[in-house]
């Protein structure tokens, strides 16, 4: 496919025509315009679909309750285009393996069934009740459960994702690997330790209601744009917006609201960020440091003076516990320290501090600019401590918000995708169901490929997802799949994933999705899913499927487990057959979930609730806790004090992306046309180098366990970025993270602070050289 290139600044608001227009194009490509127009009206609506792509909330208030790229993820999978047999009669893996993300995506949705031939190296035509005994005889083969690896994308729904984490308890594992462990674990983690809930605390409209809302590593403009329309509002009405973001980001300057007329045909446009501050990859721990520190000085000030301090002693006192110890430690940590590690100067972070002391109720959202760093769980808790302080738990208008990147991504964890469950989770499941589950802990997703990688893992089911493209360490974690006896991918359309079977056997099955009917022997079926803020929303989809060969997420999994474990304890068929009986094990075994299937009937979802919210704290003393921990001396202390690190680099979604999906070659509002391989740099390093503005530059990872780390080609885009930091897509920059470098206690890849350097391509500076 031939894509015209182009570097081109965008000069318009986020928003506006310019998301109009994309949207557009996009329904029109899909082949199915009538059909993704009656789509988009029934997303995000009662007896309609949920957003298959981000998990933001909806206001129920909107004409329109899908965003741009909203539009993208429902027009892509509701196209015309689909791949059978011929297709992978014409296709070997080995000639697909040659061709890119974006074209194995566009050729459309997968129909039926397939097996993988290794003699031919073709996929071929496989019934589902052959899949499902070729599956059971693998699973039945191995030496131990846990050589099974379950595998969960975020877009799973609700009954699915259960099912699924009963099957493979009731088989004896809890090896559930899933797109959490990449993400936001640390958001998990760290919310846990310190105030007893792994979710945010605050509600969609409780952005009606700040006076100040701190946004800190992320960019709704691209990852989840209705966050934009919340912003927006939020500033509109005097909240003030203040961003901490490596890059500077269109969405997070000015925006342009699509659903106002006058904003799509003209220039208008709101603010979102009143202030805009640029840390370093991996400072924002410090950049908090620095603004709690510019406060207590104010509040002993005051207190001194025989004033009221800042702090809101009383919530302190009652709620909390160790803020002596966590003040000691600011007062310890040196502005010089806070300086060079965030990349801020004291005055800006006081300028910070000040706004933060002005307002009464603050809003703390982020994301993966925040999580994916080896110090991640003490940044999310030393924004928690920022909270603390002033007792900004428990009231409207102000709380915490990670913003999670997958549709029911929390949702997933809620249903007990972990590798951790609790002790209470599985007392619930044996109770139920007659059975003893397993109790150790399983296998993240760093902890699955490594396993794999040891030859240790006989079986591997992705329920969604595209682990290839999406795990760190590109080369080693397409080696890890190959090492499987089985692979089994659940999916929509074909990706990178399925070009590397396993060592003995490979399927691929083919999958609805969201936006499609769910016809069982009971009739239509729903499914529902979890946002950001615990509000679960029913989800029915609207659409005819392609093929009457598809199957739901809920029936293969259900398939699967009748065939490798029967009838005896669960029959697996009859809940696939009917998701209201999914429904009332849910209510029964997972607390908030009573009358499930009745609360399924509120228009625009019902509420978990959220412990910490209500100020209950599940900590061993049921109190918040204040972390105390120090700043990290460096962020890759596995590298020592000799080694130099030129750049820190991050890897990044382009705006025609979500997760491993891209539906196109450009990146408007960063001003990248056709392309993807493109590294974005700040001039002045540029220069430094001696390089020049679209020269071609490899680039290479610095680590220290003999692994070479490389790719290459990529073109330099001069961009407002701090000086010593880098970004470029992923999955393309991938193969450059270490499946060694995660995050502490999260395990998480390190994808947002990668050390490496950079060199010009052979080819360029052999023509500089002549």
């Amino acid at each position: 496919m031939k894509f015209k290139t182009a570097i081109k600044p965008y000069q318009a608001a986020a928003g506006g025509w310019g998301s109009l227009e994309a949207t557009t194009r996009f329904v029109f490509d899909s082949k199915q315009v009538l059909k993704n127009m009656r789509n988009l009206m029934r997303m995000n609506k009662a007896k309609g679909f949920d957003c298959p792509g981000c998990a933001w909330g909806d206001d129920n208030k909107s004409t329109f309750s899908f965003c741009e790229n909203g539009a993208k993820a429902v027009t892509w999978e509701a196209t015309r285009r689909y791949i059978d047999a011929s297709f992978f009669e014409k296709h070997s893996v080995s000639t697909l393996y040659q061709q890119s993300d974006y074209f194995l995506e566009y050729q459309g949705r997968l129909t039926e069934p397939l097996r993988y031939n290794r003699e031919t190296d073709h996929y071929e035509p496989i019934s589902w009740d052959e899949a499902f005994t070729l599956i059971a005889r693998h699973i039945h083969a191995m030496d131990n459960p846990d050589q099974m690896e379950l595998y969960t994308s975020g877009r799973a729904s609700n009954e699915a994702s259960w099912l699924y984490q009963l099957f493979g308890r009731m088989n004896g594992s809890n090896n559930f690997p899933d797109c959490s462990n990449m993400c936001h674990e640390a958001s998990g983690t760290g919310l846990k330790r310190s105030i007893g809930v792994g979710k945010g605390t605050i509600r969609l409209d409780d952005f009606d209601h700040a006076d100040a809302i701190f946004v800190f590593g992320q960019n709704p403009g691209t990852n989840h744009p209705r966050m934009l329309h919340s912003l927006r509002h939020a500033a509109d009405h005097g909240a003030k917006i203040v961003t901490f973001n490596t890059l500077r980001e269109r969405g997070l300057e000015r925006f342009a609201d699509p659903q106002k007329p006058l904003e799509v045909v003209t220039s208008k446009a709101g603010t979102i960020s009143s202030t805009y501050y640029q840390p370093n990859l991996g400072g924002d721990m410090a950049a908090v440091r620095g603004m709690v520190k510019a406060l207590a000085e104010t509040h002993y000030a005051l207190q001194a003076e025989g004033k009221e301090g800042l702090f809101d002693q009383v919530f302190i006192n009652a709620k909390t516990e160790g803020v002596d110890a966590y003040l000691a430690v600011v007062e310890a940590t040196s502005w010089a320290q806070i300086e060079q590690q965030s990349g801020l100067s004291e005055q800006q972070l006081r300028e910070a501090a000040a706004i933060y002391q002005s307002a009464e109720r603050v809003i703390c959202t982020w994301a993966m600019g925040i999580t994916q760093h080896k110090h991640s769980v003490d940044t999310v808790r030393e924004i928690v401590n920022l909270q603390l302080l002033f007792g900004q738990l428990g009231k409207k208008g102000a709380g915490l918000c990670p913003v999670r990147g997958h549709s029911n991504v929390q949702g997933n964890r809620t249903m007990g995708i972990d590798e951790k469950p609790s002790q209470a989770f599985l007392d619930s499941l044996a109770n139920h169901f007659g059975f003893e589950p397993p109790r150790k802990a399983g296998h993240n997703t760093v902890e699955a490929l490594e396993a794999m990688l040891r030859n240790e893992i006989k079986v591997l089911i992705a329920l969604g997802g595209n682990l290839a493209a999406a795990a760190p360490d590109s080369p080693r974690t397409e080696e890890a799949l190959r090492r499987c006896g089985l692979t089994v991918h659940i999916s929509t359309k074909l990706n990178r994933s399925h070009l590397c079977p396993g060592a003995i056997d490979a399927l691929i099955l083919p999958t609805l999705g969201r936006t499609e009917q769910d016809i069982q022997a009971s009739g239509p079926q729903f499914v529902t899913v979890e946002d950001s803020f615990s509000m679960v929303h029913a989800s029915e989809g609207v659409g005819k499927p392609i093929a009457e060969t598809q199957r739901s997420e809920t029936a293969i999994v259900a398939g699967i487990a009748d065939a490798v474990l029967g009838k005896e304890k669960v029959d697996w068929l009859a809940l696939a057959a009917d998701y209201n009986k999914i429904r009332d094990h849910i209510a029964a075994t997972i607390p908030g979930f009573s009358d499930f299937n009745a609360k399924c009937e509120i228009k625009g979802g019902f509420y978990l609730g959220n412990a910490a919210a209500e100020l209950r704290f599940n900590t061993p003393n049921n109190k918040a806790q204040f972390s105390a921990a120090r700043l990290p001396d460096s962020l890759f202390p596995q590298l020592g004090d000799n080694v130099e690190v030129p750049f820190t680099l991050q890897t990044l979604r382009s705006h025609d992306q979500y997760n491993t999906t891209i539906y196109g070659l450009d990146d408007r509002y960063r001003g990248v046309y056709g392309q993807r391989e493109v590294l974005f740099i700040h001039p002045e390093d540029m220069a430094r180098l001696g390089f020049s503005t679209g020269d071609d530059v490899d680039i290479e990872t610095l680590w220290n366990d003999g692994i070479t780390r490389k790719v290459f080609g990529f073109k330099l885009v001069p961009y407002n970025i701090p000086k010593g930091n880098l970004a470029a897509y992923y999955p393309e920059t991938n193969p450059l993270v270490p499946l060694s470098s995660v995050g502490d206690d999260s395990g998480t890849p390190t994808s947002k602070s990668v050390p490496v350097k950079i060199t010009l391509s052979k080819v360029k500076a052999d023509l500089r050289i002549a």
